[in-house]
């Protein structure tokens, strides 16, 4: 693969940068990659290093004054994180000691590294694909111990495992398919045509079940964003305090208090849920309300599922029918009758509250007052969200993954529908491989590889 195109130099270029994070520490760590890496760095250590052996020195600067004394990791080409010849400097973690060290690389001709360089170096010389380039990103950032252990399945190779899984498949069925290209004068019968397209449908299941969980790891990185909606007075802001655990929204007994959006994040079981307390849907002449209805509205086109609340007994109602005719067709809506506390005694278990469909959508009888029934609609969001209760791992992919499995799926459906037409049916699964290769980076244009790497840290 070429370099990138945000890249100037040559990628066997020495480039070193401070690998921990700003701020004082007990550790700091400049690290240091390229070829004939040790004998640029002899003026700065001044002893031999052993690869992989863990060596106290002491770090000099030009005049021979030591800057710092530390330990030194030195890891030979190949068999380092970037496939090149990697030097680690790990000294004392003041701000200024780290700043004189990294200064001392590049004096001796190290050049800054870019954010992402090191991963991106590792990518380019095949240590890793790109799929685990971005799990290196995303361990770094994950909010929550599930985030992080499925970003660590992605970087050890499982996402891209399927992935090279489903393209072996369809580089198997379009050999096959090809054959009949190219050999027209041979009878292809009946129980050929059938074998290829019980193969096609091998492949469309192995790529459902890879979407599903794709799917569930893009909620577990980015949260599911939940909207609240409903008339005002029915108790929005109460809610969202009562699920966030804490007075995020002002209460009042004033209808249309909400005008904007309130956003409050929640984790369950590992699920960042992120909940946005939205203006009361009515009629209303006043313009600063017309606007956040009109925010509203567009807070759940965006939303990945929405609490439709009322009080409790009117659900029926026709100003909930005027609101639930409007909800996209696809959104998972739960329907919450709050205030129930009015119509129970306080004693009731929370666990007990009602949990029953009616019509597309599930109905919850909760108390933003007491916390009765809030358990059950927790569990909702968590099954919205793509929970299981096995424990089944997922794979924490991002947008362009699901973009990418989304096209592969189409080209597949498309293909079902030509059987027979093997110039069409073999185009059909070059092109649904040519989107599940671009997960791991075997076909990925420069500019979104620059865009990828870019996002990374400095020293990553």
């Amino acid at each position: 693969m070429a370099p990138l195109a945000a890249s100037s130099r040559s990628p066997r270029n020495l480039i070193a940068a401070i690998a921990t994070a700003p701020g004082r520490g007990g550790i700091g760590v400049v690290r240091i990659s390229g070829a004939g890496l040790l004998a640029l760095m002899q003026p700065l250590i001044r002893q031999t290093l052993k690869p992989r052996v863990a060596t106290l020195a002491a770090f000099l600067d030009a005049d021979g004054v030591v800057i710092d004394q530390g330990v030194t990791l030195y890891f030979p080409a190949p068999h380092s994180y970037t496939g090149e010849d990697v030097l680690e400097l790990q000294g004392h973690g003041g701000p200024t000691v780290m700043q004189l060290l990294l200064r001392r690389c590049l004096e001796l001709g190290c050049e800054i590294a870019r954010p992402g360089e090191f991963t991106e170096r590792a990518f380019l010389n095949n240590k890793i694909d790109l799929a685990q380039a971005e799990s290196v990103a995303d361990i770094i950032d994950a909010n929550s111990e599930a985030a992080a252990k499925s970003a660590a399945r992605t970087l050890t190779g499982e996402f891209s495992a399927c992935v090279h899984e489903l393209t072996r498949r369809l580089t198997d069925l379009r050999a096959h398919v090809e054959a009949c290209i190219d050999f027209p004068e041979e009878e292809i019968d009946s129980a050929n045509r059938a074998a290829q397209l019980a193969k096609l449908q091998e492949i469309r299941a192995l790529q459902t079940d890879l979407t599903r969980k794709a799917k569930r790891g893009a909620v577990l990185r980015d949260g599911l964003t939940v909207v609240l909606i409903g008339r005002p007075n029915v108790g929005k802001s109460s809610l969202l305090n009562r699920l966030a655990g804490d007075e995020i929204a002002i209460v009042t007994p004033v209808a249309g208090t909400t005008r904007d959006h309130v956003r409050a994040t929640i984790h369950l079981d590992g699920f960042p849920i992120h909940l946005i307390d939205t203006a009361g849907l009515r009629s209303t002449e006043d313009e600063v309300e017309k606007i956040g209805i009109a925010r509203t509205w567009t807070a759940v086109e965006k939303a990945g599922a929405a609490l439709l609340i009322t009080e409790s007994g009117e659900i029926a109602g026709d100003k909930e029918s005027g609101i639930r005719s409007r909800l996209p067709f696809n959104l998972p809506v739960a329907l919450v009758r709050n205030k129930i506390d009015l119509r129970i005694p306080p004693s009731v278990s929370r666990e007990t509250s009602r949990r029953a469909p009616i019509g597309d959508h599930e109905t919850f009888d909760v108390s933003a007052l007491t916390g009765y029934g809030t358990d059950a609609l927790r569990q909702w969001l968590l099954t919205v969200a793509g929970w299981h209760p096995d424990g089944e791992g997922v794979f924490l992919a991002r947008e362009r993954h699901l973009r990418a499995l989304a096209e592969a799926t189409q080209h597949v459906i498309a293909a079902s529908t030509l059987s027979g037409q093997f110039e069409l049916f073999a185009e059909e699964l070059r092109l649904a491989q040519r989107a599940l290769s671009s997960i791991t980076g075997e076909f990925t244009p420069d500019d979104l590889l620059g865009e990828i790497f870019g996002r990374f840290c400095i020293g990553k």
